[in-house]
C-alpha cells in the first residue's frame, strides 16, 4: 500500500523504536531493559552497595556480563554489570537490537492475507489505528510501547512516501485494537521455527517443582530439557496464603496459542498483558506456560499462578509438546484426555 490513505502523520511525533544513540551495543549484541519505573545503579553488585545513579523504565543499558552477588533474601542473586554500575538481574530484560528489512508483500493464510511477526528491537512506539484505545493496559500506560519477544499478527503493510515502512497489526484473541508500527521492529516468524521438537518421541511429560522453581521436560523419564521459571506468588508479606499459587497436581494440555492476550485479578492487583508469545495452556483456569517479557526475575515466584519462562525457553516446551501448534492459524485446542501431562509439584 501506498499514500495517505491511512493517515501516519502523527508518525513524524514519535522516536519509531529505540535506536542506540549513546552507545555502542557490545560485540555479542546483549543489552538489557529496564523493566521497573526506577532502578538503582550501583557501584558494586551488592544491595548494599552505594548508589552511583537512578535510570528510569525501558532504559536501555550495554549488557556486559553477568556477575554472583548479593541480595539478601531473595533467591536470584545475579547482577548485570554495565559501563556505569551493576544492577539487579530481575530489573534488566536481555534484549538485542536486531532491526529487519521490511517485506512488501504478505503471504496468503486461512484468515487472507497476513503473518506472525515478534519484536526484535528492545522497544518500539506505535500509533493506534483504532481509537479509543480499548485494552486495559492501553488505557493505563503513560507511554505504551511494544517490547522485545512479544509477538503480534500482522495483516497490511504500509510504504509512507519518504520511505518508511509500517505494519498494521493486531492480536487475533483481544480487545481489538490495532497498532500502526515501525515495520523493521518486527521479524516475520516462520513455520519452520515453531515446527515440533522430536514429535516420534513418547512418554512426553512436563514435571514443574514450583519449590525449586525449575521446569524439566522427560521423555521416557529421562531430562531433555531443563529451565528456571517463576510460578504464582504463594504468601502475602504477612506470610499468609495468596490466591496466585500454580495449582498442583498432573494436568493435561488442552490449548496452544502463537500469541495470546493475558489479564486477570482486581484493581491493585491485576494484570493486563498484550502479544504474550507461545502460551501453553494446561489447566482448565488458565493457567499457562508462557513468554515473559515484564522481568527477569526467574527462580523466583513473581506471577498471578502462570508459569513465567524467558522467551526462548516458553518457545521450546511450546514445540516439543502436544499437541502440534500450525503457523496456520497459530492457536489449537483439544478435548480430552488432552496433550502432553503437565505435572505440579513442591519440592
Amino acid at each position: 500500500m501506498r499514500g495517505a490513505a491511512i493517515g501516519l502523520g502523527a508518525f513524524a511525533l514519535l522516536p519509531g523504536r529505540w535506536t542506540a544513540e549513546e552507545f555502542e551495543a557490545p560485540e555479542d549484541g546483549r543489552l538489557g531493559r529496564v523493566t521497573v519505573d526506577r532502578v538503582d545503579v550501583r557501584a558494586g553488585p551488592s544491595i548494599d552497595s552505594p548508589s552511583v545513579g537512578v535510570l528510569d523504565a525501558d532504559t536501555i543499558v550495554p549488557w556486559l556480563r553477568e556477575r554472583t552477588g548479593s541480595h539478601p533474601l531473595r533467591t536470584n542473586q545475579r547482577w548485570v554489570e554495565t559501563p556505569e554500575g551493576y544492577i539487579w538481574s530481575a530489573n534488566l530484560q536481555p534484549v538485542r537490537d536486531q532491526p529487519n528489512t521490511p517485506v512488501s508483500s504478505l503471504p496468503s493464510t486461512s484468515l487472507g492475507e497476513g503473518m506472525w511477526a515478534q519484536v526484535s528491537v528492545p522497544w518500539t512506539d506505535f500509533v493506534l489505528a483504532n481509537p479509543p484505545a480499548r485494552s486495559p493496559w492501553l488505557r493505563s500506560a503513560s507511554k505504551p510501547r511494544l517490547y522485545s519477544s512479544q509477538v503480534f499478527w500482522v495483516d497490511q503493510v504500509k510504504t509512507e512516501s519518504d520511505g518508511r515502512t509500517f505494519y498494521r497489526v493486531f492480536e487475533r484473541y483481544g480487545y481489538g485494537d490495532i497498532f500502526w508500527v515501525p515495520a523493521e521492529s518486527l521479524r516475520p516468524l516462520t513455520a519452520e521455527e515453531i515446527a515440533p521438537i522430536n514429535p516420534e518421541a513418547e512418554d512426553k511429560r512436563v514435571l514443574v517443582d514450583v519449590t525449586r522453581q525449575s521446569l524439566s521436560c522427560l521423555e521416557g523419564g529421562i531430562e531433555v530439557f531443563y529451565c528456571r521459571i517463576s510460578s504464582g506468588v504463594r504468601l502475602n508479606s504477612d506470610d499468609t496464603a495468596k490466591e496466585w499459587a500454580t495449582p498442583l497436581g498432573p494436568f493435561r494440555i488442552w490449548r496452544k496459542v502463537i500469541s495470546l492476550h493475558m489479564s486477570g485479578g482486581t484493581t491493585g492487583g491485576g494484570y493486563d498483558l498484550p502479544g504474550i508469545a507461545f502460551t501453553t495452556l494446561f489447566s482448565g483456569t488458565g493457567v499457562a506456560i508462557h513468554s515473559t517479557f515484564w522481568h527477569n526475575n526467574f527462580g523466583e515466584p513473581m506471577s498471578h499462578g502462570c508459569l513465567n519462562a524467558r522467551p526462548e525457553d516458553a518457545k521450546w516446551v511450546f514445540r516439543w509438546t502436544n499437541p502440534v501448534v500450525a503457523y496456520d492459524p497459530g492457536d489449537v485446542t483439544i478435548g480430552m484426555p488432552g496433550g502432553t501431562i503437565v505435572e505440579v509439584v513442591e519440592g
